[in-house]
This record gives structure tokens, C-alpha cells and sequence, in this order.
């Protein structure tokens, strides 16, 4: 029996411990591991994916990558259970992404395999009518309406990251982008912010 098998069976082991004995190749203190944190991973996956079928999924590839890696934790860097759940938010984002990405390529095939005839010289001027239109009103912005703008919709940011980027808490990001994208409705029309 190892060590670590032993300090199981007298005490009520922690996270970190039962990591620890996983790196050790010890399955009982993984099965006691898995019944800790299982609930917690699989709630934050399922809060980023929605679809519980690729939440269980992805919380089973998390458990696995846990076994197999194990020896890559490190209790001086925090604790196992912000370990798993880094390894859960990220492998959950990266199936976001992944799913997106899958789209934008079969809507590019999809586009390019399209026998339409466009007019894109009336097409490409339209967009950049478009864009101009755009522009004036972000100037019509205040600068913290266009920042919340640029960090969320052009930039890509969810909000909480904008509100981190910015420096502001996450509620003023929040009414900064609701108050920016008003303000454009009203330079704009309606039509032009709804489809955006």
C-alpha cells in the first residue's frame, strides 16, 4: 500500500491530496476525486454550452485529461478544484470556438458554391455606404460608449472581460453598451442596430 493510499483511508483527504494520489496512479483516490468535484465541473461546462449531452462530453474529456496529467499539478500554484475548473472552462470555450468555426466553414462553402451572379461592385459599395454611416454615428458617441462598442461587438469581448479591460465594474460596462447601442439606434434608425 503507498503513502498516499494510506493517509486516504485514515483522514478525509483533500482535493489537493487526492490529485496528488492520482499522479500516483492511485484509481480510488480519482474515483473520490471525480465524486467531489463532478457536480462543479459539469455546472460550469453546462453554463458555457448549454446542450447537456457536449457538457457530459466535455466534462468526461476534463476527468480524462485529470487522470492522464495529474502529475501537472501543482499545489504551490492554488488549489486542485480551481485546477479542474480552469481545465473545464477552457476544453468548454474551446468547443464553443470550435463549433463556431465549423459554421463560418461550411457557411463560406456554402457561399462559394452558390451559382447566384452578384453585382459586387454594387454590392462592396453598399458596404462601405454602410460603414461611413457607422462611423459618423460612433463619433456621435461618447468615449465611453464607443469603448464599451469596440471591446464587446468589434472586439469580441464578453462583457465581464470588457469591464476588465476597461477598468470600470461589470454593471457600468453593461449600461455603457445598452446606453451606446440607443444612442446608435437613434442616429441610425432602428432597422440598422436590430440587424446588427
Amino acid at each position: 500500500m503507498t503513502l498516499t493510499s494510506e493517509l486516504l483511508l485514515r483522514q478525509d483527504p483533500s482535493e489537493d491530496d487526492l490529485v496528488l494520489a492520482t499522479a500516483q496512479g492511485d484509481q480510488r483516490a480519482f474515483a473520490q476525486l471525480y465524486d467531489m468535484t463532478s457536480s462543479r465541473v459539469l455546472g460550469l461546462v453546462r453554463r458555457i454550452l448549454v446542450d447537456p449531452a457536449q457538457s457530459e462530453e466535455v466534462a468526461q474529456e476534463v476527468f480524462l485529461s485529470a487522470w492522464q496529467e495529474a502529475a501537472q499539478f501543482d499545489p504551490a500554484k492554488g488549489r486542485a478544484v480551481s485546477w479542474l475548473l480552469v481545465r473545464a472552462r477552457r476544453r468548454a470555450i474551446d468547443r464553443v470556438r470550435s463549433a463556431q468555426a465549423s459554421r463560418v466553414r461550411d457557411m463560406t462553402v456554402g457561399i462559394r458554391d452558390l451559382d447566384d451572379v452578384r453585382d459586387d461592385v454594387a454590392e462592396t459599395a453598399a458596404v462601405h455606404i454602410e460603414h461611413a454611416r457607422v462611423s459618423r454615428a460612433m463619433k456621435g458617441l461618447t468615449a465611453a460608449q464607443r469603448q464599451a462598442l469596440e471591446l464587446t461587438y468589434f472586439g469580441g469581448l464578453s462583457h465581464s472581460e470588457a469591464a476588465g479591460e476597461a477598468g470600470v465594474p461589470l454593471g457600468t460596462m453593461k449600461t455603457r453598451t445598452r446606453d451606446a447601442l440607443i444612442a446608435l439606434r437613434k442616429l441610425l434608425g432602428p432597422d440598422v442596430v436590430a440587424r446588427g
